[in-house]
């Protein structure tokens, strides 16, 4: 017997059209299922993953891709996949993301472990990895009761800078990793891409964009040195064990993962940060560390500086990239909405109106 997914949303349509048993019913939808029974079905059992029926649950709230809990006899996996077509160019690229954690495997950073890659699009539509599942917590609105003290909270946040910095000191000069990416010019290719990328992804005029991007690049700072970047590393992608001391099992989510400079991470981290003090924005999506006990961004930054040779007197560049990017990517997201091309997220994108440009006032504070 198959548990259908339950969304937090009154649209029954849409939920229907998520996952369906046959290719025939996907047929006779307006829009293409995430999930057909039938051929998932078929190519675990091919692949030797688990055996019998599937009880299928969707997990987590990302923007971008779509992740199931797929668990059957012999079987507890997590298959990860693109949105629904269509897809912008040079995202969504699963085969990518796991090649990109297979090589990190290979260097004993904690990644969860891949059991198989598909790249025919005949089975779900878009290409697809399956993963084991992990027994953990991801911290994002609620703290996991056992991380309550304020000792815990403070070592969680230590947790996930120290597993930044181990991150950024791998090698990145031999293969795989150094497959990974082009580090040299990395921040100039990042500014020049997205200022290229607003007017494709924008329906209205928002000049704020045109200015920072002038912004960045005239101050842009020379990279110190090249690492691994995982290009959305925040608290709401990493896995915490079941463990009373908050310990990370695994960083998820790798598909903005390349070679680059090691600082556009702590920009991004710092950046989307919440405090206490700060002014939430849409980007800020582990909540919880706006309560006491939890290290300020400037504490969160100097633990990083504790074990790291950068120079980080320039950071606050790294974190107008990264809201000035989060807001050109919202962008895209907000528009495909309005297009009719995300009608199963009713949540977040309708907030994105007035999201981008507080994305966009909050870099415009940390020029000056």
């Amino acid at each position: 017997m198959t548990t259908h997914i339950n969304y937090s949303t009154s649209d029954e349509i849409v939920a229907a059209q998520d996952v369906v048993a046959t290719e025939e019913q996907a047929s006779a939808l307006s829009m293409p299922p995430l999930i057909i029974e039938e051929n998932l079905r078929s190519y675990l059992d091919t692949e030797g993953v688990g055996s019998g029926p599937m009880e299928i649950e969707r997990i987590g709230a990302g923007q971008s891709n779509v992740t199931f809990r797929v668990r059957r006899e012999g079987a507890d996996v997590v298959l990860r996949r693109g949105p629904r077509p269509p897809l912008p160019k040079s995202t969504h690229d699963m085969v990518r993301e796991a090649r990109v954690q297979t090589a990190l495997a290979g260097a004993g950073f904690p990644v969860p472990n891949l059991r198989c890659v598909e790249t025919d699009t005949a089975v779900l539509g878009v290409p697809f990895y399956v993963m084991d599942y992990l027994d953990g917590d991801v911290v994002t609105s609620v703290l996991p009761e056992r991380f309550q003290p304020s000792e815990h909270r403070h070592h969680l946040v230590k947790s996930a800078v120290e597993t930044l910095g181990q991150l950024h000191s791998l090698d990145v000069r031999q293969p795989p990793i150094s497959e990974l990416g082009r580090p040299d010019g990395y921040l100039r290719r990042q500014v020049k891409r997205f200022s290229e990328l607003w007017p494709q992804n924008t329906t209205r005029d928002l000049p704020i964009v045109e200015e920072l991007g002038t912004w960045l690049e005239k101050n842009r700072p020379q990279s110190q040195r090249h690492g691994v970047i995982h290009g959305d590393y925040r608290i709401g992608n990493l896995m915490f064990a079941k463990e009373d001391k908050p310990r990370v099992l695994a960083v998820l989510d790798w598909e903005m993962a390349t070679l680059g400079d090691p600082l556009a991470d702590l920009g991004y981290l710092a950046a989307t940060y919440a405090t206490c003090e700060s002014g939430s924005t849409v980007m800020e999506l582990t909540s919880v560390t706006r309560d006491h006990g939890f290290p300020t961004r400037d504490e969160l930054i100097e633990l990083y500086a504790e074990n790291s040779s950068l120079d980080l007197s320039e950071l606050h560049w790294y974190e107008v990239l990264a809201l000035w990017k989060a807001a050109i990517f919202c962008e895209a997201i907000y528009t495909r909405w309005l297009k009719g091309e995300r009608a199963d997220d009713a949540q977040f994108s309708r907030h994105l109106e007035s999201g981008v440009p507080d994305l966009l006032e909050a870099a415009l504070q940390r020029t000056r």
